[in-house]
């Protein structure tokens, strides 16, 4: 499985920015134009670099391919665990995780077409961006189910369900329409994450309070 970075990695900011810049333009076009109708001419042209400049930072177009993948990956991965670090409450990681997956979703709006490309690209990559995704998401779920904020079951699959609720709300809203959610759908996640997590004989009583009750949960709907 290909999911190691490029060993061509720059030695110098400078050199770093170029690299940067040339996956930020494979995103763009990769995004747009998809894997197929993008050659290494079109990426150094937007770019205002030379080919040769190129390939000192990758070996061709499918390695800057896999390296966007795992780029995105890890720069999505990194936003989130940014923003729910510190936080006490289980169910309140899920609504700021959530909530940072939509805005880098937005941020991002090819995101979902090249992951989606990668599984014919590189089918072990396109398993690797979820399974990466999961296995995080499973053990903070189960820190949380030690802690009694989660109601123990098996781990990865609740991991799975939560990811797909985000997933395809992302593709619904910000994919499809360009915005967020509006607030009757944050809300209905809510009650939807909170039945799902809650221990039992808590969900039920929060969840008959409103959506402003929930447990170390700043703020109002979506």
């Amino acid at each position: 499985m290909q999911t190691t970075t490029s060993s061509k990695r720059p030695r110098t900011a400078r050199g770093e920015a170029t690299r940067q810049k040339l996956l930020e333009t494979a995103e763009a076009l990769f995004g747009t134009r998809g894997f197929h109708a993008t050659g290494v001419a079109d990426i150094t042209r937007k770019s205002g670099v030379s080919q040769g400049t190129f390939y000192v930072y990758f070996d061709s177009k499918e390695e800057i391919f896999r390296e966007l993948v795992r780029d995105l990956s890890r720069r999505l991965r990194a936003a989130i665990q940014a923003r729910v670090s510190g936080i006490g409450s289980r169910l309140e990681v899920e609504e700021v995780g959530l909530r940072t997956f939509l805005e880098f979703a937005a941020a991002h709006r090819n995101l979902y077409r090249i992951v989606f490309e990668s599984q014919f690209i590189d089918p072990d990559l396109f398993r690797w961006y979820y399974e990466r995704m999961a296995e995080g998401y499973a053990r903070g779920l189960e820190r949380g189910m030690r802690a009694g904020q989660v109601r123990e079951q098996h781990a990865e699959t609740l991991a799975y369900c939560l990811m797909g609720a985000a997933h395809f709300l992302g593709m619904r809203w910000v994919v499809w329409e360009g915005r967020e959610p509006p607030p009757e759908v944050m809300d209905t996640l809510r009650s939807f994450i909170l039945a799902a997590l809650s221990p039992p004989g808590k969900g039920e009583v929060v969840a008959r309070g409103g959506a402003g009750e929930v447990p170390g949960r700043s703020g109002g709907g979506g």
